[in-house]
């Protein structure tokens, strides 16, 4: 549980500095980063699974490139039905993806524990 809730706040750290870096994603607060990343979580976890597996004859085809398309779609998607968290285009959410799942990895990375 206690490494849910790091994971939970070093998506929001993360999605803080994508919106800091890029004028074109805006929050509005902690708190809906707070949200937005829950939701991304969640929208990660339950249907971009099912859209790999709809679009998996595409996604073969670019050689997995689609991927990012749907990390795009599904980040401009969050960011169009939450209040305080906006994506002002495709190409915003799809760079946006990018750059928010290097930064979390990045700070998944630095701050893991040595074993």
């Amino acid at each position: 549980m206690v490494r849910l809730l790091i994971a939970w706040l070093l998506n929001t750290i993360a999605l803080l500095a994508v919106a800091y870096l890029m004028p074109s994603i805006h929050v509005a607060s902690v708190g809906a980063a707070l949200i937005a990343a829950l939701v991304l979580g969640l929208v990660n976890t339950l249907v971009r699974p099912l859209l790999i597996v709809l679009t998996l004859p595409v996604t073969l085809l670019t050689l997995g490139l689609f991927l990012l398309v749907i990390n795009g779609l599904l980040f401009w998607a969050v960011g169009s039905f939450l209040d305080g968290f906006t994506v002002a285009s495709f190409w915003s959410g799809f760079f946006g993806a990018i750059l928010y799942s290097l930064i979390s990895w990045a700070l998944a990375a630095i701050l893991k524990p040595k074993a």
